[in-house]
């Protein structure tokens, strides 16, 4: 029985996820894995209530689209069975959504790309793969961008 059967890989557009995620797409493919790729709108968690609806959400909305449907041709080229899911929850830390999508869908495993940003860049932007350590129930591999 191979170690890992559902690989949960949050995406969100950047060099060090696109990274992680091919990483996650080669692990799923020698695993015969399900991937389900996932992207949080928590970007826009500080953002007035008024600004958080209208024109500004549906372009997040279609730019998540975009990038999952990204996420899903990839995995598709390696015959991997995929799926997606865009969560929407203002105010929510990273780290909690992946968590609780990691929890809800039964991964065994979470693959995130982290910049390894240090220092006062770090303590400004926080670290999302931090975040999803410390939430995690599940092992997380962390792959390390550029």
């Amino acid at each position: 029985m191979p170690l890992y059967t559902k690989i949960l890989v949050p995406i969100d557009g950047s060099t060090t996820a696109n990274k992680a995620l091919d990483h996650a797409l080669a692990l799923a493919a020698d695993a015969h894995a399900r991937v389900r790729l996932l992207h949080a709108l928590d970007e826009l968690a500080y953002v007035s209530a008024y600004e958080y609806s209208g024109e500004l959400m549906r372009l997040a909305r279609e730019n998540a689209d975009k990038l999952l449907q990204a996420g899903v041709v990839a995995a598709r080229a390696r015959n991997l069975e995929v799926d997606t899911r865009l969560v929407d929850t203002p105010g929510q830390r990273l780290g909690e959504t992946v968590a609780d999508e990691a929890a809800h869908w039964g991964a065994d495993l979470v693959v995130v790309g982290t910049h390894g940003r240090r220092g006062v860049g770090r303590v400004l932007l926080g670290s999302g793969a931090e975040q999803i350590i410390r939430q995690s129930l599940v092992p997380v591999l962390v792959v390390r961008g550029e």
